[in-house]
């Protein structure tokens, strides 16, 4: 569980900016450059529900060629399918085992 900073509700990873608003509370941006190839930026975000996300946004280059361009945006988004199930099944809880 995150820690609250004071009575700000604040988390210790929260921006504590513009970037908090409308009861949200959002990290600063984490980028991943490949200059030339393509960008990545990850923000965590706890909603007014109190439920946190990973938002990540996506930039990539894409070939000249448009079959090669849309054989890259299919790899991508099937890659990306990959990564969000895996993510999703981590984050669940793991069941309990019975005792004999």
């Amino acid at each position: 569980m995150t820690r609250r900073a004071g009575r700000t509700g604040h988390t210790d990873w929260c921006g504590r900016d513009h970037r908090c608003g409308l009861g949200e509370h959002r990290s600063e941006e984490i980028v991943v450059d490949l200059p030339g190839h393509g960008r990545a930026v990850l923000v965590r975000v706890r909603t007014a529900a109190g439920r946190e996300h990973a938002e990540v946004r996506v930039r990539v280059a894409l070939a000249p060629a448009e079959l090669r361009a849309r054989r890259q945006l299919h790899g991508l988004l099937t890659d990306l399918r990959n990564t969000v199930t895996r993510a999703a099944v981590a984050g669940r809880p793991h069941p309990r085992k019975a005792t004999p």
